[in-house]
């Protein structure tokens, strides 16, 4: 008897229809012997509109708040998958995350599991019953509702199958797999059969949606292999595990591209040591992930720098960076919404020289203008005009032969 975790995201469970669709799926697993938690997100559109609801009531509402409604999402889910599960015959009953014990740090909107209660799950599943579980929530010390940011059903998943020591945990999805690139903007893009977790980690943190970051990041910790799938079909979906046996024939497995970033400069400061270390502690003090930094060459004395942070956290940090500008004697805050991130990642970059140079040729011949570059040991990302972002993937997949 295998134990799975089974993740749904929010467009597997769109409609009474796919509801039941998972029901049936979940059930036919089952009936093989297998014990099943199963995680679900709230159904698709429904956390924005939640949100929009939050904001047109708020101008700023509070994140405790927004939190507790945002909660009643999954919710939703999980009763309807039971009752489904239900109708047809099986047995399944659903739970919160406070019901379960999924406990979080009290960081609203981006919290943090820290620890997993497995009493209530596993007194379920000795009873034959499938456990649904919301997914994207927690409870911090207070026993307040926490969520674990946008996308965050997938670590609610993978830290169950951690925490149960589960055989798999199959995501899924509305794609097949993992792509060599978007589809939507590559329509020759290929699936992985088998991608590693360093590969995948990359890949989501430069912005492919196919899986949280933070979940991948548990599963590599916790070496919880990780199934990704389609709802819609039996198709076979991409495995994400362990570096050992991977595809060794690329040198570049993918290319990520991110069109939700903005671009901040604070122009003409001081060009001297510990700047830099009070621009982005105030920065992280208001709880703003910076992406990509880079320092203009000083000149008279002054240099310009520039870093890019989510759309989403820009306006926090325009108003961070607005409120320094005195205290650095800065000239002015620029800030540029119209930016896009694209990347290449692979493993092989390890052990190949010239692959820097072949993706910046590439994004020269299709005139395409870099104006930040990062690296780490297997990616290289570059900052482009957000115009540009389908030409230069389309570009960079061909020029690696990433359709073939």
């Amino acid at each position: 008897m295998a134990l799975i975790v089974q993740k749904y995201g929010g467009t597997s469970v769109a409609d009474a229809t796919r509801v039941r669709d998972v029901a049936e799926r979940v059930l036919y697993t089952q009936q093989k012997g297998n014990q099943m938690v199963i995680v679900v997100s709230a159904p698709a559109g429904k956390t924005d509109e939640l949100l929009a609801l939050a904001r047109g009531v708020a101008k700023h509402p509070n994140p405790r708040e927004v939190d507790m409604l945002l909660a009643t999402g999954e919710q939703i889910s999980i009763a309807l998958l039971a009752m489904a599960s239900a109708d047809l015959g099986g047995k399944a009953i659903s739970l919160t995350a406070a019901q379960v014990g999924i406990k979080t740090d009290g960081t609203h909107q981006k919290a943090k599991i820290t620890e997993i209660s497995l009493k209530r799950i596993k007194e379920e599943l000795e009873k034959g019953q499938v456990v649904i579980v919301a997914g994207f929530q927690g409870i911090d010390e207070k026993h307040d509702y926490t969520t674990l940011g946008r996308g965050g059903s997938d670590t609610s998943a993978v830290a169950l199958a951690a925490a149960l020591n589960a055989d798999m945990c199959e995501i899924y999805t509305d794609v097949d797999g993992v792509y060599t690139a978007d589809p939507r903007l590559v329509p020759n893009a290929k699936k992985h059969d088998e991608i590693s977790y360093d590969e995948m980690l990359e890949m989501a943190s430069l912005g492919a949606k196919v899986l949280h970051l933070r979940a991948v990041e548990l599963a590599k910790k916790y070496n919880v292999p990780l199934h990704v799938r389609s709802s819609f079909n039996e198709n076979p979906g991409t495995v994400v595990k362990g570096g050992e046996n991977m595809e060794q024939g690329r040198i570049v497995v993918g290319v990520a591209h991110n069109s939700k970033i903005s671009k901040l400069t604070i122009a003409r400061i001081a060009d001297k040591p510990g700047v830099a270390a009070m621009i982005f502690s105030k920065l992280a003090a208001a709880d703003i992930n910076v992406d990509m930094i880079v320092q203009s060459a000083g000149k008279d004395g002054l240099a310009d720098i520039s870093f890019t942070v989510s759309k989403d956290d820009a306006d926090r940090a325009e108003e961070v960076a607005r409120s320094m500008v005195e205290v650095l004697s800065a000239e002015s805050v620029e800030r540029d919404d119209n930016q896009a991130k694209v990347s290449i990642v692979g493993t092989g970059m390890l052990t190949n020289p010239g692959v820097a140079a072949a993706m910046f040729e590439t994004l020269a011949q299709n005139n395409i203008n870099i104006e930040m570059i990062s690296t780490s040991d297997i990616s290289i990302s570059t900052v482009i005009p957000g115009e540009l972002v389908e030409k230069a993937v389309q570009a960079l997949h061909s020029a690696f032969e990433l359709d073939k």
